[in-house]
């Protein structure tokens, strides 16, 4: 009766091994699934720390795009208000000069003349 039984009994043990070796694959695959989901993540929250501290960094270095506009609008008005103060101590004597020129005639021959 024990030879009897044991080819059962091996063919029992080689089915309950297989089914052991199979859950470990299982349980393999599942970890190494679980370890690749959890270093994507990190490697995400890493390049996006890194784009912060560039960005950070950039601002530093370049400025804000706010900070750069608003810097072209100030010399932009401070230009204009150069100007017109020019405007304002020229205005008299340009238009002095320009009716002269406009209303002063003086007769000369012409050099085809």
């Amino acid at each position: 009766m024990a030879n009897a039984n044991d080819p059962w009994s091996l063919l029992h043990a080689m089915k309950w091994a297989s089914e052991k070796v199979s859950k470990a694959h299982k349980q393999k695959n599942q970890r190494l699934k679980q370890a690749k989901e959890a270093a994507q993540t990190e490697i995400e929250q890493y390049c996006l720390q890194r784009e912060k501290e560039f960005k950070a960094m950039e601002d530093v270095a370049l400025g804000s795009p706010g900070s750069c506009s608003m810097e072209v609008e100030k010399e932009a008005h401070e230009k204009m208000t150069i100007l017109q103060i020019f405007f304002q101590q020229n205005r008299d004597e340009v238009l002095q000069h320009l009716l002269a020129f406009v209303f002063d005639t003086w007769p000369e021959m012409h050099e085809n003349g």
